[in-house]
């Protein structure tokens, strides 16, 4: 069992610098977008991650769905979606979602999961069924797939990224430093072997990963160099935000200029395409990354 640091109660926690202050979600795009995730039934990472940009991108018409479920296997010291053994597999599922993102006329949608370890296939079926059904019905939605760790099962990988998805994305998360303190279930080269073959089997290829845990600058020009050598194309680096007192706490936050000093340096080591930034999630600005 690892032993993580006690979180500081809400008095002692961190005060937000104003560059990490985002609007309400208000406005009829915003409402369109949550009566079809309820009348639909659907879960999104927005909501269950508490993601700060939840307003800026449903105000526009876009969310990134959660399928597979709202809990998780996987107990992570920095994640706020609930833990524990999953009940939800929903066969009808990719049909709903599918559904759903043709009656919001979505260009380009994103799919994500919880982890479901206890599934031999690792949910690799609703995976690929949920893919497929979306370019029945939109073949020019383009997909992004934020796809967990398989655990080295690569026939289920293979299985959750021949759909037809654009893009396929897998998060380190975190340096190689910090893993065992923000992602005790995960291995960093695992991971790192995850996006090797994503990239080989000829998907474009995406991570992402948090700063503000602890990491020194060395530590991510390390991470930067182990990517790019697996050949990662997009790259998304965003600040560390503590979901609730029982999470891990935040050690800094980091400053916009150097995160604009992080999206440099990954654009002259080659990737493609790198968004750095306080709010910079996962799929912020997706669109963007195809």
């Amino acid at each position: 069992m690892i032993d993580l640091p006690v979180a500081p109660s809400k008095s002692e926690r961190k005060r937000k610098p104003d560059w990490l202050r985002v609007k309400l979600p208000i406005g009829p795009e915003y409402k369109k977008v949550r009566a079809l995730v309820d009348e639909y039934k659907l879960n999104t990472i927005c909501q269950s991650g508490n993601c700060p940009n939840m307003g800026e991108c449903w105000g526009a018409g876009t969310a990134t769905f959660m399928i597979l479920g709202n809990t998780c296997t996987r107990s992570c010291s920095f994640c706020a979606v609930k833990t524990g053994r999953p009940t939800e597999y929903d066969v009808d599922e990719p049909r709903r979602v599918a559904e759903a993102i043709e009656l919001m006329q979505v260009k380009h949608a994103v799919l994500t999961s919880v982890n479901r370890d206890e599934l031999k296939d690792r949910g690799a079926e609703i995976w690929y069924q949920t893919v497929s059904q979306i370019k029945e019905r939109t073949p020019q939605t383009t997909i992004e797939t934020l796809i967990p760790d398989v655990r080295g099962n690569w026939d289920a990988l293979y299985r959750m990224i021949e759909g037809g998805q654009e893009v396929v994305s897998h998060n380190m998360e975190t340096v190689r430093e910090l893993y065992r303190k923000v992602r005790p279930q995960g291995k960093y080269e695992r991971s790192l072997e995850e996006l090797r073959r994503i990239k080989e089997f000829g998907k474009r290829t995406k991570t992402g990963f948090m700063v503000g845990l602890g990491e020194t600058e060395e530590q991510v020009e390390k991470i930067l160099d182990d990517l790019l050598e697996v050949g990662v194309d997009v790259v998304t680096i965003g600040q560390y935000l503590q979901p609730t007192a029982m999470h891990l706490a935040v050690d800094s936050f980091v400053t916009p200029d150097t995160f604009a000093h992080y999206k440099a340096m990954g654009l002259e080591k080659g990737f493609d395409y790198v968004e750095s930034g306080p709010l910079v999630r996962s799929s912020y600005h997706a669109e963007r990354h195809i």
